[in-house]
């Protein structure tokens, strides 16, 4: 789609893709694209039943997965779009049936296979990685280069997307009720926690992922002021100097250091 087509046919195409092909979803986790946010499309899924969730930074949505897997097929797509060249859009059907019928470690098993409860029949080689000998047609022998070329490439984008998240994994958990310098009043799957913010932060989305999150192990009637905090246009902290508590000059070989010790 592009940014400027209208609402009618976006929902002409959920229709089409999504409803006619699959029924109607229990769910559906999307970013907060302001048309998946309006209330045409809320009052939309409501009617049908459909429980829409919405993704926040670090993908924090309520399955954990959503927003690696988008990143692993758009690092993919690019990929292709590098190899195919202007004739990138051509070989789409290619990439879908590439990445329908390969292992999903998240689901422990092919997304065909889940979906119609049986393999897709297809040419011998199409189903793996690896060279072939063809005598077959033209046409046969370029789908199945293809095909081998982009698995390739979705194996390469799954183990960098794999490296990105192992970065920010933490092996951590919280209860309802736990104190992160704000409350915990909900928890959200695996990864994501909702809290409770206050008044002047509303503006802000109440959903954070895990690795955001530290255990507050201060003393609970301790209240700092809002006004005191400082954050910048990315919402990150700015440390403010209160007082110089104790200075020393670290002697090396062949220089001195001045130290500050700063409240």
């Amino acid at each position: 789609m592009k940014k400027t087509d209208s609402m009618e046919k976006l929902t002409r195409l959920y229709l089409k893709e999504v409803v006619y092909r699959h029924g109607v979803p229990l769910s559906i986790i999307s970013n907060r694209d302001s048309r998946f946010a309006s209330g045409f499309w809320r009052s939309l899924q409501n009617a049908l039943g459909t429980n829409l969730k919405m993704s926040t930074t670090y993908h924090p949505e309520t399955d954990g997965q959503s927003e690696r897997t988008i990143q692993t097929l758009e690092d993919m797509l690019c990929a292709c779009v590098i190899n195919f060249g202007g004739s990138w859009d051509r070989h789409l059907p290619l990439v879908e049936f590439s990445y329908n019928n390969s292992n999903h470690a998240s689901i422990k098993a092919v997304p065909f296979k889940a979906l119609y409860g049986r393999k897709c029949r297809s040419y011998v080689y199409w189903s793996e990685v690896g060279d072939s000998q063809l005598t077959e047609p033209e046409l046969i022998r370029e789908t199945t280069e293809k095909i081998i070329q982009i698995k390739n490439r979705l194996l390469t984008a799954r183990s960098r997307q794999k490296s990105y998240a192992d970065v920010r994994r933490k092996p951590i958990e919280f209860d309802v009720g736990n104190m992160v310098m704000l409350k915990i009043i909900e928890r959200i799957g695996p990864v994501a926690y909702r809290l409770e913010l206050p008044e002047k932060l509303r503006i802000i989305h109440n959903t954070f992922h895990v690795s955001n999150l530290n255990k507050c192990l201060a003393d609970e009637n301790l209240v700092i002021p809002l006004e005191e905090i400082q954050l910048d246009d990315k919402l990150h902290f700015i440390e403010e100097p209160v007082e110089i508590m104790d200075r020393e000059v670290k002697q090396l070989k062949k220089s001195r250091i001045p130290i500050v010790k700063v409240r």
